[in-house]
């Protein structure tokens, strides 16, 4: 019951952030990238671990461009690998792969550790945890870490159930920046 609840919680929410995505996507990205690279800044993130936005996803590309030009910030993103993921240096050029993600080429290169990582989120659930797109490769990538990074979902609208729909497994956030 509750998965059921969980997949009609993901199609609402997905069908939400098409339709803003359309339309105040603009505005409403610059406002989150503003306060994501805010965050940054204060916590001293080094090492951070951010993602390459799909359609509906806050477009952190002005993020991710600014902060690999910064010589004391190293910035990675996912490199999908069986049913998870690993980090990659975020570098040029990027790769069309697997539901459409787009990629840099895989590389050797990892830090020792993740101090923020930003996550998108097709929506939370009345503890925080987040609805992604039903995969798990976040869930199984951060259940592997030996550490817990600070977590910061972003989102362009929020979508939040009043209910609780993940499992013990979903990962939680320590952050969420949205408009």
């Amino acid at each position: 019951m509750k998965n059921d609840h969980k997949s009609d919680f993901r199609i609402s929410s997905i069908e939400r952030l098409k339709f803003y995505s359309q339309f105040s996507k603009y505005y409403r990205n610059k406002i989150i990238v503003k306060n994501l690279k805010k965050f940054i800044e204060e916590k001293d993130g080094k090492n951070i671990l951010l993602y390459i936005p799909m359609n509906m996803e806050v477009n952190v590309t002005p993020l991710l461009n600014e902060l690999r030009k910064l010589k004391n910030k190293e910035v990675y993103v996912p490199f999908m690998q069986g049913d998870s993921f690993k980090i990659v240096k975020y570098r040029l050029p990027l790769n069309k792969k697997k539901f459409g993600i787009k990629e840099p080429n895989n590389s050797f290169c990892r830090p020792k550790k993740i101090d923020i990582a930003i996550i998108p989120v097709v929506g939370i659930d009345a503890i925080g945890k987040r609805i992604g797109f039903g995969k798990g490769m976040y869930d199984r990538f951060f259940d592997r870490l030996n550490y817990q990074p600070t977590m910061v979902f972003t989102q362009l609208i929020l979508c939040k159930s009043d209910k609780i729909l993940s499992n013990n497994y979903d990962i939680q956030a320590d952050y969420i920046i949205t408009t």
